[in-house]
This record gives structure tokens, C-alpha cells and sequence, in this order.
């Protein structure tokens, strides 16, 4: 395929200091939303919003987008089937933007359009030789030969029998009828052909001979093209550049092999994984595919900032309040992206917009309960220390709720002293265990803790480590009423197994 693939410029230009064909600026197209009798508008549906790139002399220029991203309303707005609601189109330096349905009627000669639908864009009750012979009715021109010649020699141009000029639209297949719709588009030789979408609707096989016809075409006539379509791999065989559009707006425009092998939108490398490879040694093996979030916002309400950054992973919050320009990043390759793929961060070092909120929350979220948790198991063992410093009865209840709070890592080391302290005083007091729950609670909190610390005196001993057996540890000064209460009581008898080993020393001598 010998194409021509001109240097691209900041400006627009080819390299050879020729001016484009056609060059638009700034083109946008609202469709308004009325309401009630007086039909009032109350919004507008931003179909197209700011588009700028031109088309230069011989060259196929590519659109792909999802659906519903504006490519069509682009592609009848530099045709003048539609009005813009802003910006310029300039045609081989003419400014054709708003000019009238009459002054418009002889450009109509140097721009033509191959229509999506080949079933539609025909109409039924016209022959085949009155369809592709009626731009020159219209037109006023009369071919060498006679209108029936040119005609018969276009069908034979694409593809056709010369025999189907008296035949009906209805009589052929799809393929047949998008070659016809492609003869009437080139009965006047126009110098700009838009195609929208020209074999979406075909079979496989169809779509390669309409795409091999249309290079033909190109190379024969020498026809610029501009060709609209969903199939990444129709665009890359036949475009020299390609313009990825998004939600009214173009992201990335670049030469094809540029945009290939190194695509620096996100959304153009989320299409590029998409694409599936012909190769029979590739089966079942699994590819890297991106799968993007949600849906297209739409375009009654778009997002602000970057319009992409609701479903991409790189978005920043700097995406979210400005809009991206679009900005020539390398030699022919202009992006509309804070933070490229393939190229230099354009905003280094701002915060992820979705990664800071999920931050925030889960710090958030795991902060109060350290305080909330050692809060509660210093208050809990307060409330015991001073019950066993009262000689209240309900100390051994009191011990396993200190227990019951002990687990909590924060509190741990703080809340530990305090626990040894009510454990003993509750052991020396016999009377003061209401049952087996309170004993048990009191004698392992007594026996895995270090010495306790008398109440009464506000001296300190030092505390002995324990080694497991009471006797080997160093006691510490008994509690007056405790030591009253039970003098040299046996450890085997009433105080349960919880009281026995602090009991065994509450019997000696207060001197000691």
C-alpha cells in the first residue's frame, strides 16, 4: 500500500509547505433539549465540543471512538449537512462554516459522504443508473458520453456489472450497495470523501474487498479521505493519522505507527488492549486486557476537567478540575493528558484521586479503636483498684472485668500493674470470691502478673519477677482487713484454688 505519510507539524502542516485541505478549528455542535408548549430549552446534548485537526492533500485521516463519542456528528459537520454551534471550518482555505444551502451547492462537487447505512442511503424506488446519476442532475453537469456512460463506467469502477443499471437497490446484497453509495459519492470527483463507518455493516469478507476497493480508489483518483469507523484493524490498515475522540472531544491524534506501537492516552491504550490478534499460535493464551469502569458519562452533563478521568487509572485530582490541552508531547503526536503513558508526567507528583480518598478512609476508620479499646480497660481497672482500696465485697467480680480487657495491645502495659494489684488483694480476701468464675478469673491474673504494690502506702516496692511458684516471689505488704479477716487459714480449705497461694502468706506477722 503506497500512501503518502508527510511529517507532522505543529501547525498542521505536511513538511512540503502546502496547505491543508481542510482544516477545522474550535468545532463544536450542541443539540438543544426544549420542554413543555413553548418548548424551552433546559439543556443541550454536547455531541461535539472543541474539536481542532485538519486534513491535508492525498492523506486517509482516521476517527475511532466508542459509540455515541460524536465521530458521525463530526463527520456531517464537515460535510455542512449540519450547523455548528461554534468554531471554524475552512475548506481548501474558504471559509464554508455557515454558508447558505445556494453558495454551498457548488462546494458540494469537492466534498462528498459514504453513508453508514447501505440499505438506507439508497432509495428504493430509484434505479441503480437514477441514484448514481443524480449529482449530475443536480449539479448541472453534463459528462462526456452522456450520463448514462459515466455511470455504467463508475459501476464498473467499483466493482459492478455495467448490466445493473435498470436494477432496484433491492436486488443486491450489502456489499453491492455500499459499492453503489461509494459510485455516487464519486460521480463529481471530489477532492474530500468523509466516510462513516463504510463496512460496519458488512460481513468479514466484504469488509476487505470494500476497504482493498477504497485504496484503489485513493491511489487511482487521488482522493483524501477521512475515514470514521469502530474497527481498530480497518483504521490502522488504511489511515496515515488517526484522531481517538472521547465524549465529544479528540484525545489523541497521531501517525499511525506512533499511535500503535506507543500510545500515550490511557483511553488509546485501553482500545489498543482490546484488539484481538489473528493468530492461531496465540490461542488460549491470555492477553493483557484493560477493562475500564462504569460507563460514558453523558454528554448532556459531562465531567469536569478531563472528561476521561471518571474511569481512568491514573486520574489525579488535578484531572478533575483542569482540562487537559492538546499539546504536541512528540514529533507528530499531540496528546490531551496530564499524565501520559508513553511520554513525561506532565504534573508530577499530584495526589491520586482515588487512592487518597481510599487512604483517608481507612486511616480514619482504624484510629478511634485504639483509644476507645485502652480507654476502657484503664476505667475498668480504676473502678477495681478503688472497690479493693474501699474493702468492697464485689473485688473478685471487679478482677474479671479487668481480665476480660487485658487482651487489648495498646493497654497492655499500662493496665498491668493495676491488675496484679486487685488480683492479690481479692486472693487475701476469702469472703470476697461470690463463686468459681470470680476465683478462677483471680488466680490467673495472679499468677501470670508481676508483684503487686500496696495500696495503702504510697512507696513502691520493687517488683520481683515471677517464676511461677508464690513462694519463691518476694511478698509484697499485705492489706490490714485482708489480713485480718483470714489469719493463717489452710490454703486447701474455703478460698478456692484462686486464694490459695496468696492466702498461704496473708497469715504472718504484719511486721514482715
Amino acid at each position: 500500500m503506497n500512501k503518502k505519510t508527510p511529517a507532522s507539524g505543529a501547525d498542521g502542516s505536511d513538511g512540503s509547505g502546502s496547505e491543508p485541505l481542510l482544516k477545522v478549528t474550535g468545532l463544536a455542535k450542541h443539540f438543544p433539549i426544549t420542554k413543555g408548549v413553548l418548548k424551552r430549552k433546559v439543556g443541550a446534548v454536547q455531541a461535539v465540543d472543541g474539536l481542532t485537526f485538519d486534513v491535508r492533500p492525498g492523506e486517509t485521516l482516521g476517527v475511532v471512538g466508542e459509540s455515541g463519542c460524536g465521530k458521525s456528528t463530526m463527520g456531517r459537520l464537515v460535510t455542512r449537512l449540519l450547523e455548528p454551534t461554534g468554531g471554524t471550518i475552512e475548506f481548501q482555505g474558504r471559509d464554508i462554516t455557515h454558508l447558505s444551502a445556494g453558495r454551498m451547492r457548488p462546494m458540494r462537487r469537492d466534498i462528498q459522504m459514504i453513508f453508514q447505512d447501505p440499505y438506507g442511503s439508497l432509495n428504493p424506488r430509484h434505479t441503480v443508473g437514477g441514484i448514481i446519476g443524480t449529482p449530475f442532475r443536480l449539479q448541472g453537469v453534463k459528462p462526456d458520453g452522456g450520463v448514462k456512460a459515466e455511470v455504467q463506467r463508475l459501476l464498473e469502477l467499483v466493482g459492478l456489472n455495467p448490466e445493473h443499471y435498470n436494477r432496484y437497490p433491492h436486488e443486491f446484497s450489502g456489499g453491492q450497495r455500499q459499492r453503489i453509495g461509494i459510485a455516487r459519492a464519486l460521480a463529481l470527483n471530489p477532492k474530500l470523501v468523509v466516510a462513516d463507518e463504510p463496512v460496519s455493516a458488512l460481513d468479514v469478507s466484504i469488509q476487505a474487498q470494500v476497504v482493498n476497493l477504497l485504496d484503489d480508489l485513493q491511489d487511482e483518483l487521488g482522493l483524501t479521505y477521512m475515514i470514521i469507523a469502530h474497527d481498530l484493524s480497518v483504521i490502522r490498515h488504511v489511515s496515515d493519522r488517526i484522531a481517538v475522540m472521547y465524549l465529544g472531544k479528540i484525545v489523541e491524534l497521531a501517525d499511525r505507527n506512533s499511535l500503535y506501537e506507543a500510545p500515550m492516552h490511557p483511553y488509546t491504550t485501553a482500545l489498543m488492549s482490546a484488539v484481538p490478534v489473528p493468530d492461531p499460535r496465540r490461542r488460549g493464551a491470555k492477553s493483557e486486557r484493560i477493562l475500564l469502569k462504569g460507563d460514558v458519562p453523558s454528554p448532556i452533563s459531562p465531567p469536569s476537567g478531563c472528561r476521561f478521568h471518571t474511569r481512568c487509572w491514573k486520574a489525579t485530582k488535578v484531572c478533575a478540575t483542569t482540562e487537559p490541552p492538546l499539546l504536541q508531547l512528540k514529533t507528530g503526536h499531540q496528546v490531551a493528558c496530564h499524565h501520559p503513558e508513553n511520554g513525561e508526567d506532565q504534573v508530577p507528583g499530584d495526589a491520586p484521586l482515588v487512592a487518597d480518598v481510599i487512604t483517608v478512609r481507612s486511616a480514619e476508620a482504624r484510629k478511634p479503636a485504639e483509644p476507645v479499646a485502652s480507654a476502657e480497660s484503664v476505667v475498668a481497672a480504676g473502678r477495681v483498684e478503688a472497690a479493693v482500696s474501699a474493702g468492697a465485697p464485689e473485688a473478685a467480680v471487679a478482677t474479671g472485668a479487668g481480665k476480660s480487657a487485658g487482651p487489648v495491645e495498646p493497654a497492655e502495659e499500662s493496665v498491668a500493674p493495676e491488675s496484679a494489684t486487685t488480683a492479690s488483694a481479692a486472693s487475701a480476701a476469702p469472703s470476697a470470691s461470690a463463686g468459681p468464675a470470680g476465683t478462677a478469673g483471680s488466680s490467673e491474673v495472679a499468677e501470670s502478673a508481676e508483684p503487686p504494690v500496696a495500696t495503702e502506702s504510697p512507696e513502691v516496692t520493687e517488683p520481683v519477677e515471677a517464676t511461677g511458684t508464690p513462694e519463691a516471689a518476694e511478698p509484697a505488704r499485705p492489706v490490714a482487713p485482708a489480713s485480718a479477716e483470714v489469719p493463717g487459714e489452710d490454703p486447701a480449705d474455703g478460698g478456692g484454688k484462686g486464694a490459695a497461694a496468696p492466702s498461704g502468706k496473708a497469715g504472718e506477722s504484719p511486721d514482715k
